[in-house]
């Protein structure tokens, strides 16, 4: 459907029309190039599409990573789909953003509306580099103490089955994992066989369905506010709705993400590198300079 926009936008916007387009490229070469992997699963279920935001009134589906700002984007999404009810979307408390019943998702249509809505409508997601990704995900799941029930459905669990003497409390509680153990529990093929990851650290590639689903727009979190407020304009709600800016004063860097690294064999490494390099591909992310990869 773009194609169609470009003729009508300013002059200045077909840079980022054609920057959408290189990124949609790199996509669609890499689901190509690893075809054989990436198409086990020919078909998607509806169970496939729980992280796709539907928003009808503007036509446009919204998958979100968590972690990739997507307490912002729901923010937005709520006062998109909520009818003169929110102005503001920073006025919409975060755990509110997050309640499921205030967004309607994907897989609650029948099959027909899912194709529909896959043809016709703006597809969108947001994508961060894979380990930073991966270290903002586990400092605010397995730093942070009133995080208690990620400490006891997923902590408790690594401890056990990641450090050699572990204590009775340590064990109870899951709530001292270290870095190095929660790498170890991600690249552990039991963990794979087990569950599927928690969204909190799963693939983009496995939440959105990139290669299924061909989206219209991929932006960055890198670029957040530049692309977040260019997808609004093409929604036509640019005019009156901008994407929140916040202060960045918690967020993950590269710098913390590298000294997180810094403790992490390069086996491991290399392993970790593996479960997550579909991301690094699809999203042109490089190899990060800090890996010491085998």
């Amino acid at each position: 459907a773009l194609d169609l926009l470009l003729p009508v936008l300013p002059l200045q916007l077909s840079n980022t029309a054609i920057l959408h387009q290189i990124r949609r490229d790199q996509v669609t070469d890499t689901c190509r190039a690893n075809s054989v992997s990436s198409r086990k699963r020919r078909v998607l279920t509806p169970n496939d599409l729980k992280h796709l935001v539907v928003d009808e009134d503007h036509e446009m589906i919204y998958c979100y990573v968590p972690k990739v700002a997507c307490t912002n984007w729901k923010r937005v999404m709520m006062v998109l789909t909520g009818r003169g009810k929110y102005s503001d979307p920073m006025e919409i408390p975060a755990n509110e953003a997050h309640v499921s019943s205030n967004l309607k998702t994907l897989n609650q249509y029948s099959i027909p509306e899912i194709n529909h809505r896959l043809k016709n409508y703006m597809k969108f997601l947001f994508v961060r580099e894979p380990f930073e990704r991966l270290v903002s995900a586990y400092r605010n799941k397995f730093t942070q103490k009133y995080n208690t029930s990620f400490h006891k459905r997923y902590g408790t669990k690594i401890v056990r089955r990641q450090r050699k003497n572990a204590t009775q409390e340590a064990l109870r509680k899951g709530d001292d994992v270290k870095f190095e153990e929660f790498v170890a529990y991600l690249i552990d093929p039991h963990t794979q066989r087990e569950e599927p990851f928690n969204e909190h650290w799963q693939t983009v590639y496995s939440l959105c369905h990139p290669c299924h689903i061909h989206y219209d727009l991929i932006g960055k979190y890198e670029t957040l506010e530049e692309d977040s407020n260019y997808i609004l304009q093409l929604a036509g709600v640019g005019n009156y709705l901008k994407f929140p800016t916040y202060a960045k004063s918690t967020r993950t860097t590269d710098e913390m993400t590298t000294e997180f690294f810094q403790n992490i064999s390069s086996l491991h490494q290399t392993q970790l590198y593996e479960v997550y390099k579909l991301d690094f591909l699809m999203f042109n992310y490089s190899v990060p300079s800090y890996l010491k990869l085998e």
